[in-house]
């Protein structure tokens, strides 16, 4: 325990913790955290409570006159006057002032020392402070001794609820962003990624202030050195796709682009544990170890090996370990300008072609959009394909409005002569139930084409509907799969299939388009 206090925040507890040892916070949970548990592999195993999720319908930003233009104000971002800020403040202070121990947790957003914030984690458990460790930037004992006042200060009172009948709360988790103060307040929710979330929150607002683009997505680059960056909602194969063994890992979730290049915005990793299979992802089973967090997984009472296949708790099972922990990683998670943008879709109407090359106004469009497909039979009387879409691939922790990132990528995208590319990594032959999924090796084809310049050379064709452009042959994948119509035995449900994602395509846009560019908006399907 070193000499700390944090009577400046009115909390005046005798033991604090600040960026204890990660052998500390282990004997600390084990201790007073009901369901902490060590893996049979070295994991800190954890219980986050009734939350194991985000609860993003929670989530408030303060009203401010000098914010209050920027914000995209709506169901993503909830308004909250200042008053009731401090009445939740308070809360979380008062709460922590009734905790034995505190945790403190002071490190950094962003690898580039340029743009990154100095953040300050207050927090009663020492799973939530290991976590933060793991997913920060963790400063050298210089850097620590010379830390000062932080940024952003997260005061995580989460063991504690809300009070619902205090103005604007609607449940008894609240998670408030006062941007002014540099403060978040987590009331309601013991699930962690609420902190790991609002610091990328703060980022998505800050950033563009200084023309970089922040963005939810996983970041590798080549030996050369030559940048990918891929966007993708769940099920798309961000992950698997991005932690290439030809190539080194920047990050896996959140990143910037400024004017020099890319940089990761976290210290470590928080990947899905679900199903978690050694063959097909061998770096994150292989991560899993002393000083990773295992949240809310299933585990053998005798043995503690982990069961990744049990979704009894919840399907959001996750590890949180330091980037470090990936034998093939870019350290500092820091390099140069894209040359590739990837987006990634699961298109399970089976429409959308293997590989399409995009302009800059058609990957702003698709950028908004953030399309993919869910299956039939995922919920009671699913009985065809789902569209899901998520601004910016991201929509949860987006605080302007989607065109301002969009044209800040097509800003990025012109000035580099970067290019992008949509890669549909779902179905083909038909949508799901008729078609199959496209094999996973002809997908990792494509991206070795896209890396070795393996389709600068070949044939394009038009696709008549969204405009983009279909190589007609690529290596390693068999010709007739990169023109969906020909893997179609019925070419007129095929085009009755095409139309309907066109429609929900365009109708999904006119949320966005009062402020989207012009350019932006004629780049999207006719």
């Amino acid at each position: 325990m070193t000499a700390f206090n944090l009577t400046r925040y009115d909390i005046h507890s005798k033991e604090i913790w600040r960026n204890a040892s990660v052998p500390h916070l282990y004997e600390l949970a084990l201790k007073y955290e009901k369901g902490s548990a060590i893996s049979d592999t070295g994991a800190l195993m954890v219980y986050s409570g009734e939350k194991t999720g985000r609860s993003p319908q929670d989530k408030r930003v303060v009203r401010n006159p000098e914010s209050e233009n920027n914000i995209d104000w709506g169901p993503v971002n909830i308004d909250l006057d200042e008053r009731t800020f401090m009445i939740n403040r308070e809360r979380a202070r008062d709460y922590l002032n009734t905790c034995d121990r505190i945790f403190v947790v002071d490190a950094y957003a962003g690898w580039d020392p340029k743009y990154r914030l100095k953040v300050r984690v207050i927090c009663t458990r020492a799973y939530h402070a290991l976590f933060m460790q793991n997913m920060l930037i963790m400063p050298t004992a210089e850097e620590l001794a010379a830390f000062g006042e932080p940024d952003y200060v997260i005061y995580n009172g989460g063991s504690f609820p809300a009070n619902r009948f205090t103005s604007k709360m609607t449940s008894k988790t609240s998670i408030d962003v006062n941007l002014e103060l540099g403060e978040i307040v987590i009331l309601g929710t013991e699930y962690a990624g609420e902190m790991k979330k609002g610091v990328f929150s703060i980022m998505n607002y800050l950033m563009p202030l200084q023309d970089v683009l922040p963005m939810h997505c996983s970041a590798n680059l080549s030996e050369s050195g030559d940048v990918s960056v891929f966007f993708g909602l769940s099920g798309t194969g961000k992950t698997t796709l991005s932690a290439d063994p030809k190539r080194k890992l920047i990050g896996d979730d959140e990143h910037c682009w400024t004017n020099e290049g890319v940089f990761n915005i976290e210290g470590g990793c928080y990947a899905k544990a679900i199903n978690l299979d050694p063959e097909n992802e061998p770096d994150i089973f292989n991560a899993i170890r002393f000083g990773t967090v295992l949240e809310n997984l299933v585990y053998d009472q005798d043995t503690r090996e982990v069961d990744y296949g049990d979704s009894s708790i919840t399907e959001n099972t996750r590890a949180s370990y330091p980037i470090h922990y990936i034998n093939n990683v870019q350290i500092p998670c820091v390099a140069g300008i894209p040359k590739n943008i990837i987006f990634l879709t699961a298109d399970a109407f089976g429409v959308l072609p293997p590989v399409s090359k995009l302009t800059p106004e058609q990957a702003s469009y698709h950028f908004i959009s953030g399309y993919t497909a869910k299956v039939a039979g995922t919920e009671m009387g699913v009985t065809e394909p789902q569209a899901t879409f998520s601004a910016c691939f991201g929509a949860a922790f987006m605080m302007w409005h989607p065109n301002r990132y969009a044209s800040l990528l097509a800003q990025k995208m012109h000035e580099n002569h970067t290019n992008a590319w949509l890669v549909n990594t779902g179905w083909t032959g038909g949508s799901y139930g008729t078609g199959s999924r496209i094999k996973l090796k002809y997908t990792r084809a494509i991206i070795d084409a896209i890396h070795s310049h393996g389709l600068d050379q070949v044939d394009y064709a038009e696709e008549p509907h969204f405009g983009f452009q279909i190589p007609l042959s690529c290596p390693g994948v068999p010709s007739e799969l990169l023109v969906p119509k020909n893997t179609w035995e019925n070419v007129v449900n095929f085009d009755a299939t095409m139309q309907k994602l066109v429609r929900l395509f365009k109708e999904n846009f006119k949320k966005y388009e009062s402020g989207v560019d012009p350019e932006i908006i004629a780049a999207g399907p006719r």
